[in-house]
This record gives structure tokens, sequence and C-alpha cells, in this order.
């Protein structure tokens, strides 16, 4: 990360790191980087770091911001130069930053089985049929890994387990009708008498 160092006697060669993003410095400890000193004002300036490097701004100081003892409002800094807050001298040794992307390893699923009545399964549930497909990266689950975005007012949409795009219902997926309460009733019925339903 990109540091500065107070060189100003009384501070011990202070080491100040930025943190990416900004960084208020003043004379306040409420502040990222506190420099107390009569010079420096409450807030005094703006170090903002970024891919970048770092740029100084001057936040109406009441003594100034300054770069190799010219006076500045906004600047870049860059390795090497001097930069004073009133009367405090830090030294730029940097101004690079770090970033780390992790690495994110995608497990990938098992190819899709075929299940005794004919119909693919689940990679992921092989003991159930593959109800959905999606329609980028053609992968197929079951109802239970698609996932469902609800929308007020609206239809679900259904989403990719894998890439989280759009998914669709597998074509001659048959969906059963639900039975109405009084089929559901006249079958119980049947059953309990011991009939036989009556053929349709």
């Amino acid at each position: 990360m990109a540091r500065l160092i107070i060189k100003t006697e009384g501070f011990g060669n202070r080491v100040i790191e930025l943190s990416l993003g900004t960084n208020r410095v003043g004379r306040d400890d409420d502040y990222e980087i506190c420099i107390n000193h009569e010079t420096i004002s409450t807030l005094h300036c703006e170090l903002t770091l970024s891919g970048d490097g770092v740029y100084v701004h001057d936040c109406h100081s009441t003594n100034g911001t300054f770069i190799n003892g010219e006076p500045v409002l906004e600047a870049w800094l860059d390795p090497g130069q001097t930069l004073n807050l009133g009367e405090v001298e830090l030294l730029v040794e940097s101004t690079g930053v770090n970033i780390s992307i992790p690495k994110i390893e995608r497990e990938i699923p098992k190819p899709p089985g075929v299940l005794p009545d004919g119909e693919i399964s689940c990679p992921r549930h092989p003991e159930h049929h593959a109800t959905f497909k999606c329609l980028h990266c053609h992968e197929v689950m079951c109802s239970g890994c698609v996932r469902i975005m609800r929308i007020k007012g609206g239809k679900p949409i259904l989403l990719c387990c894998i890439c989280h795009r759009k998914c669709e219902r597998i074509n001659g997926d048959k969906v059963r009708a639900r039975k109405s309460f009084l089929g559901r009733l006249q079958e119980t019925v049947w059953l309990k008498l011991g009939h036989n339903k009556p053929k349709k």
C-alpha cells in the first residue's frame, strides 16, 4: 500500500499507510490519519488512494498544503516528493496499491444421468428429474436447485443456480394438474368403502 513518512522532528519517522479510498488527515483524532501539530488544521486535507495513485485535496486548511515547496489545492503525488501540511513534512515513499483478487474455483457439476423412466436427472440431485434448463449456460436442474426471484405484482423469475441467468421449464415436462378438493374427497371415500374407483 501507499506509504508516507513524517520527517518532522518529534514524530520519530512515523510511517503512515494509506487505506484504499479517502483518508482524511487532520488534528482531530476522529479522522483516519491524526497528526497532532499546531500547524495542522482540524481537517487539513484528504489523501485518496486508488488504482491510479494518491491524490491530495486541501480542505481549506489554515496553513496550506505544499508539494516540493509549491502550494497546491489538488494534485497527484509521486514517490520521492515532499508533502508539507503546514510545517509538518512528509516524504512520499510509495503511491501504489496492491489489490488481490481471490481465485474462486467453481465446482463443475457432474453430467446429468438418466432415470429409470428415461428422463434426465438433476446433476446435483440424481434422484430428481431435471425440470429446468438455463437459457444461457444450458445447465439442467431440478426444482430444488432453480433460484426463484419474486417480483411484487408479477410472475416469479426463475434463475440458474450456476450463472444466475433466466431458466425455462424443460419441454415435455408434464405438470400434473392438482386434483380438486371434491375429487380427492371422492377418492378417499371410495378407498374407505373398499370399492374400486369407477372407471372413466
